[in-house]
Order: structure tokens, then sequence, then C-alpha cells
């Protein structure tokens, strides 16, 4: 009979939770829909663009930045860049195209900056080891609208300029030994 008592004091545990569980997930949902649509309508996508015909100009700082695809973006020299929008006009997506094939995303609903950009092509190579990267050094983006107007073209090159000649001097000491 204890048995039988337990079961039917869970059960009405259960109903009581029940009942009140519709009315908070309808009004969270409420809510979620609302701040969707709001912050949708902020930033126009590169497909609106394409039908407006807006040309789209890409941040020249990003061809000066020295960066190598499997390193940390902070690792950069000068952290205000990071900041910058990495197109004019603002756009909350895009898709950056590497030359073999891979394709990686960068999004912020407050417009795409320089750094999603770098944190979307990091989050692909920070596993990869230096010698595993024919190209391991960003060169820039570029963006033709005859190819594809809504994918940025990610240009690599091999060696990274030395900022102030230290990798110079890592070098010499080298040869020295």
């Amino acid at each position: 009979m204890s048995a039988e008592v337990q079961d039917t004091s869970n059960l009405q545990k259960v109903d009581s939770a029940v009942s009140d569980a519709p009315a908070s997930p309808s009004e969270t949902k409420e809510k979620a829909g609302h701040r969707r649509t709001s912050s949708a309508s902020a930033l126009p996508s590169l497909a609106d663009l394409e039908k407006e015909g807006v040309e789209i100009k890409i941040a020249p700082e990003t061809q000066k930045l020295n960066w190598k695809l499997n390193t940390s973006p902070s690792t950069i020299d000068d952290p205000a860049v990071l900041k910058k929008p990495l197109t004019a006009p603002l756009i909350k997506k895009v898709d950056l195209h590497f030359p073999l094939g891979l394709e990686v995303t960068a999004r912020n609903l407050k417009g795409v900056t320089i750094k999603d950009a770098l944190d979307a092509i990091h989050k692909q190579f920070k596993k990869k080891q230096d010698d595993e990267l024919d190209q391991p050094y960003l060169a820039g983006f570029e963006w033709d609208k005859e190819i594809s107007y809504t994918k940025f073209m990610v240009h690599q090159k091999k060696t990274g300029d030395a900022p102030s000649g230290g990798g110079k001097k890592k070098k010499g000491k080298k040869e020295e030994e």
C-alpha cells in the first residue's frame, strides 16, 4: 500500500508542475520572436545589397595585418584594427571562400568586423601545424561581384612581413650557432 501512496503523490507533483509549465514558455517564445525580427531588420544581407546594386568596399587594413591563420587574432600587432568594420556598408554575414574550396562564414548582427572574419578563419585553422599550411599568412580579402556577389575570396601568402626586423635578428642568431 505504501508503494501506491508514493506513486499517487508523484503523480500529484507532476500534475501540478504540468499545469504551471505552459504559461512561461509561451511568454518566452513571444519575446524571442520579437527580438529576432528587430535585430534581423537592423542590417542588410549581401543578397539584399545585390538586389539594390550596392558596391561593397573591404577595409584596406586587412591587407596589412601580417596575421598567421593558425594563431589567435589577438596576436595582431595593432588590436584597434580588429574593431573596425570589415566592409562598407556594414553587413551582418559574409561567406569567406578559400582557393581550395574551404568556406567559412563570419557573422555579427551589429556588422561584421575584421575580428569576426579572423575568428571564423582561425576556428578552421587553429589545430593545424605550421608545416601543414602552404600559405599560412593572410594577404587580404577580395570581393568580385562578377564571380560571386555574396562571397569574399581569401588571399594567402607564404611569408609574413617582418614588422620591425625582429624576424631577421632571430634568423641571425640561429646562423651563428
